[in-house]
């Protein structure tokens, strides 16, 4: 379990990993020794499961993002394990997902412009046997967007 000093620790490092070990332990009214301890506790407990920068897809020229949804009569060990290995390695997948409903599955994209989305889209669909479905969305307005998780 976690407690209400924990759940402050983990704001302020969804907010700013950077932050130093004085600078937190500060804000929950610490000293650094048991504020490391925490957040020791916090990573071995795998409350924190890695520590990023988040980087502005525009400013590096990978300003498509695409919402693929896929549908499958597939269901077998073997293939869903190519399956996964496959959409795994593509380096444009930034989350992947099995979904109960209408899809089976949802992956989002990240692209540069259309050409490299098809590009993408031909990888896929050639790559794995067995898509009855592949929709695709793209998404013309980031509106929000969060990695910050609700710990209230």
């Amino acid at each position: 379990m976690i407690d209400k000093i924990d759940r402050q620790l983990l704001a302020l490092l969804q907010d700013n990993c950077a932050l130093s070990l004085q600078t937190l332990a500060d804000a929950v009214n610490l000293t650094t020794t048991p504020c490391w301890k925490r957040l020791k506790r916090l990573e071995d407990d795998g409350f924190i499961r890695g520590k990023v920068a988040l980087l502005d897809p525009e400013k590096l020229g990978l300003a498509l993002t695409a919402f693929v949804l896929i549908k499958t009569q597939q269901h077998s060990r073997e293939w869903y394990s190519q399956f996964v290995s496959v959409v795994e390695a593509m380096p444009e997948v930034l989350g992947f997902w099995r979904m109960a409903g209408e899809y089976d599955y949802l992956i989002q994209v990240q692209v540069a412009d259309m050409k490299r989305y098809d590009e993408f889209y031909k990888r896929l669909v050639n790559g794995i046997p067995g898509l009855s479905d592949v929709t695709s969305s793209f998404a013309m307005e980031q509106i929000k967007y969060t990695t910050a998780l609700p710990l209230a």
